[in-house]
């Protein structure tokens, strides 16, 4: 197994807890990621995971989700209960899922985020009397700032065990930019930025910048991983909790969870291919300049350029997809009940367990290829 083994978790909000079942079976399998990189409800899952002790992550991931599972008014099922809920029939669990959606939209989520006092009072203030950058949105998610700082031990995630990088866009320039721990303290502000989607949630200032979640760029920070240099043989596992390809809607509600599908997968697999074609011509450049004399390499500018684009390092990249229970509904990814959660936490659980059923997969590529990349979702 190589050294640099990087977890990349993308955005998607309550589906977060496929990642969180996934690194139950690294840990459980005691694969341990010296580098993660998240964006929104991944940069969550990426902090939790960063900012505790090994032998507290799990009962931290636990604890996440736990808090922000939780209902602020309305009773709802407690963590255990969920199991007796999970075989009830088709209509019944639309109903179900249809009233936490609604609950998380009228009443928010315990410790994440909460409805904004000022629209009930003046609505209007919607459309005048601005409220400001930091306040212009439906829901002030303080409570996630509190929840972030409690569960998170953020000295220990700037201490350089794990390798983190977080993704956000800045408002003002439309630029994705990353956060990471190997050029900048990180704070729960950091995190909290690459989770603030609009209208939804504010953007967050840091240092005088306002940033909006990362997924309105990229929703997947595998590129950020893959280009990075110095260049590293690499293992990486690829989290993704939105599928590129499904059938075709049949009515509006459908439409409306395709779009999303469509718009948050990042087109991982475009990603892939192309770092594919990328690592194999860094390759054969690189055996191309052996057979340059050395003193021309040295002298010769367009040689030394070469030398700086060629690589002979290899990627393993393992992709898991979040695909099952992918029928309910185009709000799966703020449904945040707990029969919910439990059915993608063990979806993860499966998934990872299938891939680490393949031991060649955690190997690096030989021969000719230098890059692969393995599907280990069920179909």
């Amino acid at each position: 197994m190589p050294d640099n083994i990087a977890l990349v978790l993308q955005g998607g909000g309550a589906l977060g807890a496929y990642q969180a079942g996934v690194y139950q079976g690294l840990f459980e399998a005691g694969i341990a990621p010296n580098w993660i990189a998240g964006i929104s409800i991944g940069a969550f899952n990426t902090a939790i995971i960063a900012g505790n002790p090994p032998q507290r992550r799990m009962e931290a991931l636990r604890e996440f989700w736990d808090t922000i599972s939780r209902p602020y008014l309305l009773p709802s099922t407690t963590f255990g209960q969920e199991a007796r809920f999970a075989d009830i029939d088709a209509d019944s669990r639309a109903w179900l899922d249809t009233w936490e959606a609604w609950r998380a939209i009228v009443e928010g989520q315990h410790g994440f985020y909460q409805p904004r006092g000022w629209l009930g009072q003046n609505p209007m203030a919607l459309f005048g009397a601005p409220p400001g950058p930091a306040e212009a949105s439906f829901y002030d998610t303080s409570p996630m700032i509190a929840t972030l700082e409690r569960m998170v031990d953020f000295d220990r995630l700037n201490d350089g065990g794990i390798r983190v990088s977080v993704g956000a866009v800045n408002v003002r320039t439309g630029n994705l930019e990353y956060f990471d721990n190997t050029q900048m303290r990180l704070d729960a502000r950091h995190i909290l930025a690459s989770g603030a989607l609009p209208p939804a949630f504010p953007a967050v200032e840091i240092d005088g910048e306002f940033y909006w979640d990362g997924g309105l760029v990229s929703n997947t920070p595998l590129s950020q991983v893959l280009t990075a240099s110095p260049r590293r043989d690499t293992l990486v596992f690829q989290v993704d909790l939105w599928n590129a390809r499904g059938d075709l809607p049949q009515n509006l509600l459908d439409v409306a969870e395709r779009q999303k599908e469509i718009q948050y997968s990042s087109r991982t697999r475009l990603i892939t291919d192309t770092q594919r074609v990328f690592q194999h011509y860094r390759r054969l450049l690189r055996e191309l300049l052996e057979e340059i004399p050395e003193d021309v390499r040295k002298s010769n500018p367009w040689a030394q350029h070469a030398a700086e684009l060629a690589c002979d390092r290899r990627y393993s990249v393992v992709h898991l997809i979040y695909r099952d229970r992918a029928r309910i509904g185009h709000f799966k990814d703020y449904q945040f009940g707990r029969v919910a959660m439990r059915e993608h936490w063990l979806s993860g659980q499966s998934d990872i367990a299938r891939a680490l059923s393949h031991p060649d997969w955690l190997q690096l590529p030989h021969g000719e290829s230098a890059f692969v990349a393995h599907d280990a979702t069920a179909p």
